[in-house]
């Protein structure tokens, strides 16, 4: 029989890897942000702004809610949800360390706004080397 092998990590290294997997998920992540933007939501608030079942948004609340990233205050029958920032501070520090660590080059850069590129006839081409050159000689000869 094989000997399995554990790693211990410290304490933050284990929030981090809880709250990154809680934000693995794009649902968790549009319903943080709603949060983000207005604190203090119910289940049915996040359903109206997020088109998905009832019972889909409370399985990802309870996901986020597992890994600390929110709190959850009862008021009467409602359950408000609101962010846990001492974890999202956790999470900022980690990037703000990590990203100041690494450099990239300007012309690597890629940002979510970025305007697509005119494609030219051909361009698809390009992007897999496949120039013919004894066509490109042709229209050279025509173009004379």
């Amino acid at each position: 029989m094989g000997i399995t092998k554990q790693q211990q990590f410290d304490i933050e290294t284990q929030a981090l890897g809880k709250i990154c997997k809680a934000l693995g998920h794009p649902v968790r992540i549009q319903i943080m942000t709603l949060l983000w933007k207005r604190n203090n939501r119910t289940c049915g608030d996040i359903v109206n702004l997020i088109p998905l079942a009832q019972s889909t948004i409370s399985k990802h609340l309870l996901e986020l809610k597992k890994a600390n990233l929110v709190n959850i205050k009862n008021e009467g029958k409602k359950i408000i949800y609101s962010i846990e920032v001492s974890n999202i501070q956790i999470l900022k520090k980690y990037l703000t360390s990590y990203l100041s660590t690494i450099e990239i080059s300007e012309e690597n850069k890629l940002t979510v706004l970025t305007t697509r590129q005119k494609r030219t006839r051909n361009s698809h081409l390009k992007q897999y080397n496949y120039q013919f050159s004894h066509k490109k000689e042709k229209m050279e000869e025509v173009i004379y």
